[in-house]
């Protein structure tokens, strides 16, 4: 018996090293980066774990729980998933081991969501990582449907918050029941007092958003994810001994219903993931609805969109597993599986068996609130840094992002086919998408962010967001009037502990474009401020004196010390000696209201006639370094961003100053 255990061990080895040696890792159309499980090392426990895991098909319904993880962001879904893992026989040196994107590891946030499985007795749990971002809400609407439970986080000092309100709302209409884990219960405030407050706020959200008597019956867990444990009843005297977050898994099993798949029906799945790879191809990932699919079996692609489908062939069946992905020859209903052959699939379209007749529904994703129109750069320094320069590039990739994000449209903009529309969540989703870009080698003129308006009953309505910012008392007076320039309604003032105000506004999406770096100001980094897309409302009307004037470059070459010293009482720059300009290009802020237009490459005239300061050194204050989130933030309605791998620049979208003045005088 041991003697063929070492022999299975030794083919899954060698079956998995070939597998990744024929078929490594590879540049996503995102600019993710598909894992490389080769680099793996797999202690011998794992070893024999993933040995008995590794059988040819897909284990019975009845022993699957499928679950995500959702919580409003920086609440500790990714970490708790790392113990979740670790628990199991996956541990890993690396933290936050499902963020692997670059951008994510970066900013420390979950941008797209995951999934892995592992084995917890005799139960699979396929379990997906969820990002926590109200930008990313798209990728919380399409996991939902291919779960049948979820784990909510809170964090025991802050409570449910607004993509709290968001996750269980989209919870609650797909008919789950959530297990509720009040998590940083180690951290100091989180009383048992200040958790009973949690419990009972999150059960008057789940009354408001229409919770059934058996949702409102949910169970409660108390974790510290940092730590590594779980429990079901409040720590009295700190961490219990022994903690573990074994009790959290007991009650997934418990709690979580096996997925209702008919293994006898024909084989059907929704597609939730898309991911392509050099050597495969399209991959297609998503959960089978019913059915059981083989390799080498014959599949039709139903588009959620209506259009005529094509026929193909499954090439390859695998699975996440832990930190590392398994290959199968069958995958039956109710687990989540990737799977290459299925053609041009989608997201939200349908891979299914030849005989299948109706496309399974896609489920309903909330719209686009902002968009920008991505050009190519045709300023005068376009074409120095980048790789990718031509409107058909920019257009193919960002068609390539548009089909693995499922909250991300991309229309043609009419004139050539040089400009495109891209619509999102908000501004740091399209931030991230040009950071990719910029990263992989483009150069591109973007426009200023402009909310997408929609028309009811002839009224003109614009996105609304609920707005909370938590700042110190001398704070919220100034909070106030920002946001109260950005045409907010402040809807409630709650005192807090330590001296802090939480302030709850409802403002209109466009009025927030660029408020996270005032806020920062005005707070001098010390509040918190969270934001989630409310309602759409009549549109408030225009927004007045929310930015000053600017100055532009009236002339090309390279900035002097002696031009920038005599501008610097006129604003701040943002622009620094000896960098290269052009006419047209915004290089500072104004300190009044009105645009200047100034010369920054203006030279000293050198004469044999001394002047009386003539020997005097001129110091500059250090400029004002625009990134990338700022220039989004602050580009006005006729200026343009030139964005670069190695640059960002502001300017005006006609270069020409006859040009602008004639234009002024026709528009008024």
């Amino acid at each position: 018996m041991l003697r063929g255990l070492i022999k299975g061990l030794e083919a899954h080895v060698l079956s998995n090293v070939r597998s990744q040696l024929l078929h490594p890792a590879s540049q996503t159309a995102s600019g993710g980066v598909l894992h490389s499980y080769a680099r793996t090392i797999i202690p011998f426990e794992q070893l024999i774990n993933l040995a008995t895991f590794s059988t040819a098909s897909s284990p019975a319904p009845e022993l699957i729980r499928d679950f995500a993880i959702i919580a409003h962001v920086d609440h500790g879904k990714t970490t708790l998933m790392d113990r979740l893992l670790a628990h199991c026989g996956h541990s890993s040196a690396q933290e936050r081991f499902m963020d692997s994107n670059a951008l994510e590891k970066e900013r420390g946030i979950t941008i797209s969501s995951k999934y892995t499985s592992y084995l917890y007795g005799k139960y699979t749990l396929n379990a997906v990582d969820t990002p926590g971002h109200a930008d990313f809400g798209g990728e919380v609407e399409r996991i939902l449907g291919m779960v049948d439970g979820a784990v909510l986080l809170v964090d025991a000092n802050e409570g449910p918050l607004q993509q709290t309100k968001f996750v269980v709302e989209k919870a609650l209409k797909a008919g789950i029941r959530p297990l509720v884990v009040l998590n940083k219960v180690d951290r100091q405030g989180a009383t048992q007092e200040r958790c009973g407050e949690v419990e009972s706020n999150i059960f008057d959200l789940f009354a408001q958003m229409g919770a059934t008597e058996e949702q409102l019956d949910f169970q409660v867990l108390y974790a510290s994810a940092r730590e590594g444990w779980a429990t079901t009843s409040y720590p009295v005297n700190g961490k219990p001994e022994g903690a573990s977050v074994a009790p959290l898994l007991d009650a997934i099993v418990q709690h979580v219903p096996p997925p209702a798949g008919d293994t006898a029906a024909p084989f059907a799945m929704l597609v939730a993931m898309v991911e392509h790879d050099a050597f495969l191809g399209p991959i297609a990932t998503g959960r089978v609805a019913a059915g059981t699919a083989r390799v080498g079996d014959h599949v039709r692609v139903l588009h959620h969109t209506g259009a005529p489908g094509e026929e193909g062939r499954l090439t390859k069946i695998w699975k996440r597993s832990g930190l590392g992905r398994l290959e199968l020859n069958t995958a039956g209903a109710g687990d989540i599986v990737s799977v290459t052959g299925a053609g041009t699939a989608r997201i939200a379209d349908t891979v299914g068996s030849p005989d299948l007749e109706e496309a399974l529904a896609p489920g309903v994703i909330e719209p686009p609130t902002l968009s920008m129109v991505f050009s190519p750069n045709d300023s005068p320094l376009a074409g120095r840094e980048g790789t990718h320069l031509t409107g058909s590039k920019i257009g193919e990739r960002l068609a390539a992002e548009a089909a693995t994000s499922v909250s991300l449209r991309v229309v043609p903009v009419d004139g050539g086919g040089e400009a495109f529309e891209v619509q999102a969540r908000g501004e740091l989703q399209l931030g991230l998408l040009i950071e990719n870009m910029r990263r992989e080698g483009f150069e591109l003129s973007v426009s200023p962010p402009r909310v997408v308006y929609r028309e009811e009953g002839g009224q003109k309505q614009e996105p609304m967001e609920e707005v909370i910012c938590e700042v110190e008392d001398e704070q919220a007076g100034s909070i106030i009037e920002a946001l109260s320039l950005r045409k907010a309604d402040l809807e409630e003032m709650v005192p807090q502990a330590g001296g802090k105000q939480r302030l709850v506004f409802e403002a209109p999406s466009r009025g927030l474009i660029g408020f996270r770096s005032a806020f920062a100001t005005l707070t001098r980094g010390t509040g918190i401020l969270h934001r989630a897309f409310s309602r759409y409302a009549k549109f408030k009307g225009p927004l007045d004196g929310v930015r000053k004037g600017v100055l532009i470059s009236t002339a090309d070459g390279k900035t002097t010390l002696h031009a920038l010293g005599s501008l610097e009482a006129r604003g701040s720059l943002f622009a620094g000696v000896g960098m290269e300009v052009y006419a047209g290009m915004i290089i500072g802020e104004c300190a009044r209201e009105n645009n200047m237009e100034v010369n920054p490459v203006r030279e000293k005239k050198l004469s044999n006639v001394r002047a009386s300061g003539a020997d005097e050194k001129t110091y500059l204050t250090p400029p004002r370094v625009m990134t990338l989130e700022d220039a989004i933030g602050y580009v006005a309605g006729d200026e343009l961003m030139e964005v670069t791998p190695k640059s960002i620049r502001l300017r005006k979208r006609l270069l020409d100053s006859s040009s602008r003045k004639s234009l002024k005088r026709k528009t008024g």
